[in-house]
């Protein structure tokens, strides 16, 4: 099926589920300016940077893709910089280690960023790690304003009702009845525990930890991905893997234990 139908209908999923939650616990509805706030999300988050990754990865390798998904902390790190925040060099070469660790990983795939069968693959993917990173640092300064799990059902719904739109007006759509029953158990997968489990898990972060820190998990998923892999598909592990892998964790490690020296103890 069409890659902005089925993140359209994940999205209208998966912010239903949020809705009717708050609607049944009478969570207080966003006020005023924080809509504003709510629609600029919708539309970093949503539109921009789940419907580009789900579109992106028609066009490229999934290696590519985790290679390419690798590449957000760092924009974090440059997007923080321009706005006149300095890290520290220790979480810098954290950073650096753990985006390293990941091109060992996918060595075989590093490659296709030459091939031009790739490059628009390549181009939206990049751009949906952007978007992601610049919606990440704006959820962190605006989360105390609102409900920041009231907002991301809200911004799913929005961001769903643009994108079918998008889908509808370009024609690539399929009939609903034409979508086949494992498409539908992917969609619920990714409806329960990629919108609902694992967006409620970052926003939790982002609110306890420091930015750079919860951006990590961007090289912790290939790592899980690859060990994943093995176990279920009885992929075959390589030197490459042992290697990158290590590599990976000395650059969270090194970022982790920057800024829990830099935390003061609790009172």
């Amino acid at each position: 099926m069409p890659a902005l139908q089925l993140c359209a209908i994940r999205q209208l999923l998966g912010g239903f589920v949020y809705l009717i939650y708050f609607i049944v616990t009478r969570q207080p509805w966003p006020k005023g300016k924080q809509w504003g706030t709510i629609l600029v999300l919708s539309f970093l988050n949503f539109m921009l940077s789940n419907g580009l990754a789900t579109w992106g990865v028609q066009y490229i390798s999934s290696g590519l893709g985790a290679i390419i998904g690798a590449i957000f902390p760092l924009w974090m790190v440059i997007i923080a910089m321009v706005d006149g925040d300095r890290m520290p060099q220790k979480a810098v070469l954290g950073m650096v280690l753990g985006f390293g660790g990941v091109c060992i990983i996918f060595y075989d795939h590093l490659k296709d960023f030459l091939s031009p069968d790739f490059r628009f693959g390549i181009a939206i993917s990049v751009g949906a790690t952007i978007s992601w990173a610049m919606g990440s640092l704006y959820t962190k300064k605006h989360a105390a304003n609102f409900n920041p799990y009231f907002s991301l059902g809200l911004q799913m719904l929005i961001s769903s009702a643009a994108l079918f739109g998008v889908s509808g007006a370009t024609g690539k759509v399929v009939n609903i009845s034409a979508i086949p029953m494992n498409a539908w158990f992917a969609i619920l997968y990714l409806v329960i525990i990629g919108s609902l489990l694992t967006f409620i898990a970052y926003i939790y972060s982002l609110q306890r930890l420091p930015t750079s820190v919860a951006s990590l998990y961007a090289y912790i998923n290939p790592v899980v991905a690859v060990l994943l892999g093995a176990l279920i598909f009885h992929e075959k592990l390589n030197m490459y893997v042992a290697v990158g892998g290590a590599v990976t964790i000395a650059g969270v490690y090194l970022v982790n234990d920057t800024f829990k020296k830099k935390t003061p103890p609790p009172l």
